[in-house]
């Protein structure tokens, strides 16, 4: 099973430059696909989960097209084969 992970520009350097990450040990869910992630780019952790290991408020992460603040949040399933995509929140006035 693999899951690729979109990582988006201002978190590059976290992954030495990588753009995609694809990760190939089974998860069923986006925690567990993200704690591979972390295994592999701890440092990544602290800029997309608070303290209390919930999505920042100021960053989205996407299963597909689905924001997963809409989806089940963490417990939200992934497949084989699908896309997930940090995103950073953008705002203005």
């Amino acid at each position: 099973m693999s899951v690729t992970v979109l990582i988006p520009s201002y978190l590059l350097s976290f992954t030495g430059g990588r753009r995609e990450v694809e990760l190939t040990n089974p998860a069923s869910t986006v925690a567990e696909a993200l704690a591979e992630l972390w295994s592999q780019y701890p440092a990544l952790r602290d800029r997309v989960l608070t303290e209390q290991g919930e999505v920042r408020r100021h960053v989205n992460v996407f299963v597909g097209d689905e924001n997963i603040r809409d989806s089940g949040g963490l417990a939200t399933p992934v497949s084989d084969g699908c896309a997930m995509t940090i995103v950073p929140n953008v705002a203005g006035g």
